[in-house]
């Protein structure tokens, strides 16, 4: 029996469920790119019955680390590189997801694929809003700009406000992330400005 590992994304919940959200909620995104998540998981999941796969799903945080060359911590830094006074904010700041690094991410993935289970999220065991992610930023590159925000509670339209996954059936395995949100924020920060 061939293997398949699917990494799909938090955003196929969409935002109207409880906080943390468990892997049974219906799938509801409000986005191209949830949508598309969802319709990748279903195709799988046919897949798996026409050809007899052993198939895992994993729902992914918003996952981070040096290389990742978009998202607000890329954005935010490259923003205060070209404007050390000001810095831009979608939305009002109070954004607030589960951010995990990289690292935690494939051991999370491993652990996933070799348990009898088909269905788990991968995320950090708490969260973090767009505002704490600011300040780290500011932080780690010493500096102390103005924050100025577009307004509105989503930072564009698809953006799902709140997300933090539960992890616990993950952890049943054994796995447990490192880091939190936070120090994954600021272990990225520090990745990006070394390159």
């Amino acid at each position: 029996m061939q293997n398949l590992v699917f990494a799909s994304s938090s955003v196929v919940y969409g935002e109207d469920v409880p906080i943390p959200t468990e892997e049974e909620e219906n799938l509801n995104p409000i986005s191209m790119y949830g949508a598309t998540k969802a319709g990748g998981e279903h195709m799988c999941q046919v897949y798996q019955q026409i050809f007899d796969l052993d198939l895992t799903v994993v729902r992914l945080a918003n996952i981070v680390g040096g290389r990742n060359q978009k998202g607000v911590i890329y954005d935010f830094i490259h923003k205060l590189k070209d404007n050390p006074e000001e810095l831009v904010i979608l939305g009002n700041g109070k954004q607030r997801k589960s951010y995990l690094h990289v690292s935690d991410t494939v051991s999370g993935i491993l652990s996933a694929w070799k348990s009898d289970r088909t269905v788990f999220n991968i995320g950090s065991k708490d969260s973090i809003d767009v505002d704490g992610i600011a300040e780290i930023v500011a932080d780690e590159m010493n500096l102390n700009p103005e924050y100025k925000y577009t307004g509105g509670e989503k930072g564009w339209d698809g953006d799902v406000p709140e997300m933090r996954l539960s992890i616990e059936k993950l952890k049943q395995t054994g796995w447990e992330p490192e880091h939190d949100s936070a120090s994954s924020v600021r272990r990225t920060v520090r990745e990006i400005l070394d390159t």
